[in-house]
């Protein structure tokens, strides 16, 4: 280690001194701040490791692991501590994501074992989320907790445009979280962090496979004064696993970050997002050649300034078209549509000797033009012909106290949505834990959430659907009980929670009818168990390299409704059993290995298709398995990956009857220059 990176300071927040003799050690060569943490009350299924650079060598890696364990990571409001609390967080840190066999960030989320991927596409083409058994439109996508839900369609939430060399972390909050990250939560939320350091001046990386896989990123950073920039771009393309699955995306992605005096900061991101794949059965079985091109324009502005009273700033735009092909290349059932979203938020927080109030106010407006969402516009834009638009207004009100071993937070959202004309909705949360001992620590929430209606829920109809335009929006409440665990080398989880939903919005179909159609269903109920352990396992087996660990989790859903004997698109089509094994190890010095095994049931029934032809009848989805591996090896600045999908070739459906990939190899060399 040389004297450059000896010297360089790292600064670590927590709330108090350990009582342990090394507790001074703590903090050598270190910028400590100590105080009350502010922020909504959340928690990690997993820690976040503080990297040692001192001469403390490997015992005190081993001390800052165990007792740093205050580090703040950020929400969609404010900072907040990792591990203070009632909510159940998982965080997927910056290494996990290095080692992962995956080409995007849906696939990232797929070995989550809280989190459904309904994937369509691969590498990142087009995937649904579910949080705890939500459908794709209920889970809020923020980038730098700025909110980027698709109002059109959730479909095209992750239409994002940052790469995995651009991510930091991503945190995965489960539940209803509408005072954390706003309406859209309605069963959670994902908030994705880009690297705002400039540690890494140059990053490249190229990637060739099967089926004619091609990938390329470059990542460049640099300093000017209190600036700090990065920029940057990206291709993929492949002719795809079975026909009309080829695809091409583009991303470009700018910040700059404005480090100003008292520890103030001013964000700016830009990006651009470029996708077009074939859509084999994406959405209907009868039309298998399917085609879809996509784009998106972003740009926020975000600001942190203040210490005691903190004001956070918040501007962004985003715009995304969209051009569906029913059939490739023919202008037959050809759709257009321009998607504008734009917000503002102000958020103030105050510290005091009674905790800390935060008090934030969200403008949001949505609108959109197409060919067939929508209402008929007096005057025709281009080849647009319909229009729509709505304002979403909210106030959160939150206050967050310690006393002793318990934390309690509690707040209200009061939203307003021009949907609803002169109504305004109440939707509190209410966050309690308490720390028995060091190690282990108890916590519960009750929290409420909404959704509207997506564009698509209210207009959208074809010779197969018929969207209705009096929808009213989702409503959901949400009970949580669990514990958490850690001590050594070893962190363990367990989580019940209750889920009940109203006024639940999807695709319906009788016999009599010969479409789908949007309804407003009266219940779901979903219940369920969350559980996990995590063993890191150089203690016992140095052997196996100093960061080796194997995470085991599982989780267990059930849910019920009165369909009153009507078929569902979505609803009841949950993931009743998902369990996931990571296990990472060294095989020989600087070459490590990563095994990623799934296993997952999803209950429900598809409308089974043979060659485009209806075959009348419902099959329901099988329970299968995967294992991905993944070989990385590395040499000074270069480093070498052999990627491993699929590696017993498993045949299965996430959705419908869109086959998903079987074995996929993937080799690739990146550069690295500090």
């Amino acid at each position: 280690m040389n004297e450059k990176q000896l010297n360089k300071a790292s600064i670590y927040r927590f709330k108090r001194f350990t009582r342990k003799a090394y507790g001074a050690f703590c903090s050598l060569h270190r910028v400590v701040n100590i105080g009350v943490v502010a922020g909504c009350v959340l928690t990690s299924m997993q820690f976040t490791t503080a990297s040692a650079q001192n001469a403390g060598g490997e015992q005190q890696q081993k001390v800052m692991e165990q007792e740093l364990d205050e580090v703040m990571v950020t929400a969609s409001k404010v900072e907040t501590p990792l591990n203070q609390s009632a909510k159940l967080v998982t965080v997927i840190t910056r290494d996990e994501i290095e080692r992962a066999p995956v080409q995007s960030i849906q696939d990232l989320l797929v070995y989550s074992a809280n989190i459904d991927i309904l994937q369509r596409g691969g590498h990142g083409v087009q995937a649904d989320i579910s949080i705890r058994g939500g459908t794709f439109d209920q889970t809020a996508i923020l980038l730098n907790g700025v909110n980027l839900t698709n109002a059109q369609t959730g479909h095209y939430s992750f239409d994002l445009p940052v790469t995995l060399s651009d991510i930091e972390r991503i945190e995965i909050i489960h539940g209803p979280s509408a005072l954390i990250y706003g309406s859209s939560a309605f069963s959670g939320g994902v908030n994705i962090i880009t690297k705002k350091n400039t540690d890494t001046r140059l990053h490249a990386h190229i990637e060739a496979g099967m089926h004619h896989l091609r990938g390329i990123e470059v990542r460049g950073t640099t300093q000017t004064g209190i600036a700090a920039h990065s920029l940057s771009a990206a291709h993929h393309s492949s002719t795809g696993y079975i026909p009309n699955s080829d695809y091409d995306l583009y991303n470009v992605f700018w910040q700059t970050r404005l480090n100003l005096p008292n520890s103030n900061k001013l964000d700016l991101n830009l990006g651009y997002n470029d996708k077009k794949y074939g859509a084999n059965t994406f959405y209907t079985a009868e039309w298998p050649n399917q085609y879809e091109q996509t784009s998106t324009y972003m740009g926020s502005l975000k600001g942190e300034f203040g210490n005691k009273l903190k004001v956070i700033p918040i501007l962004y735009w985003n715009r995304h078209h969209d051009q569906f092909d029913l059939i490739r290349g023919d202008s037959y059932g050809r759709n257009f549509h321009r998607n504008d979203t734009y917000g503002a938020n102000l958020i103030f927080t105050y510290t005091s000797f009674w905790g800390t109030t935060s008090l934030g106010g969200e403008f949001r407006k949505e609108d959109i033009m197409s060919t067939v969402l929508g209402h008929e516009m007096v005057k025709p834009h281009r080849k647009y012909i319909k229009y729509d638009d709505r304002i979403n207004t909210g106030i959160a009100l939150e206050h967050s106290a310690r006393w002793q071993n318990f934390m309690l937070s509690a707040g209200v959202l009061m939203n307003h949505n021009t949907l609803l004309k002169n109504k305004y909705r109440f939707y509190p949360a209410l966050n309690l834990s308490y720390r028995p001992a060091n190690e282990l620590k108890v916590y519960t929430s009750w929290t409420k959430s909404t959704r509207v209606p997506t564009f698509t829920d209210l207009y959208y109809t074809t010779d197969t659907h018929e969207g209705n335009a009096i929808l009213e929006p989702e409503d959901s409440q949400a009970w949580d009980l669990g514990v958490k665990y850690r001590k050594n080398n070893i962190t363990a989880y367990l989580t019940g929670f209750l889920l009940w939903g109203r006024n639940i919005i999807d695709w319906v179909y009788s016999i009599e009818d010969t479409k789908y159609k949007s309804w407003n269903l009266t219940q779901i109920d979903t219940r369920g168990v969350e559980i996990g352990v995590k063993f890191q396992l150089n203690e016992w087996f140095p052997g196996l390299g100093e960061s080796s660990a194997l995470a085991l989790d599982y989780t267990r859903m059930h849910q019920s409704t009165d369909t009153q004997g009507l078929e569902t698109q979505y609803a009841l089509k949950y993931l009743r059993d998902k369990f996931t094994v990571k296990l990472n190890h060294q095989l020989i010095p600087d070459l490590t290995v990563d095994w990623f095994f799934r296993f997952q049931k999803r209950i429900g029934n598809y409308q089974y298709y043979e060659n485009g032809i209806d075959m009348e009848e419902f099959r329901p989805y099988r329970g299968f398995s995967t294992l991905d591996v993944k070989l990385n090896y590395r040499y000074k600045e270069v480093g070498l990956h052999l990627t491993f999908n699929n590696l017993y070739n498993t045949q299965y459906l996430d959705l419908g009857n869109i086959p998903q990939a079987g074995f996929w190899l993937i080799g690739g060399i990146s550069y690295t220059l500090k």
